[in-house]
């Protein structure tokens, strides 16, 4: 059975949309993956989705969701490093990732921002395989 998964950010335009865009594709056999923020904002970044596409990742139907859109309740939720208290989701497990937004950098950060969150989430599904999770 797939673990429901919901990563959470502010806007909902970066970081929570590159985990889900990597959680669906390296996971997709363990995982069912949404994101969300807890403010509405206009758009996915266009750097994320331009260095996503990069890696091979399609976020070009992607665009910024509320927690109102996503299940409400899963088993494990993450939050990206908001700075902010998240509203209360309930879940089994939560964990936060304290990853910096690459927002208003160069192409660069995103791209590193890009890979940090690819290991994290490999290591949340190998987690998830080996029954840690």
């Amino acid at each position: 059975m797939k673990k429901k998964v919901a990563f959470v950010c502010v806007h909902n335009s970066c970081r929570s949309q590159m985990a889900e865009g990597w959680a669906k594709k390296l996971g997709s056999d363990v995982l069912e993956a949404y994101s969300a923020g807890i403010e509405r904002y206009p758009e996915v970044n266009p750097l994320a989705v331009q260095v996503m596409e990069e890696a091979g990742v399609d976020m070009s139907t992607h665009y910024p969701k509320l927690l109102s859109h996503i299940p409400a309740e899963v088993d494990i939720l993450i939050t990206m490093g908001c700075n902010v208290d998240c509203p209360y989701v309930p879940c089994k497990h939560r964990e936060d990732w304290g990853i910096a937004d690459p927002s208003g950098g160069s192409i660069e950060d995103y791209r590193k921002t890009r890979d940090i969150i690819k290991e994290k989430v490999k290591d949340l599904i190998k987690r998830i395989k080996n029954n840690q999770l």
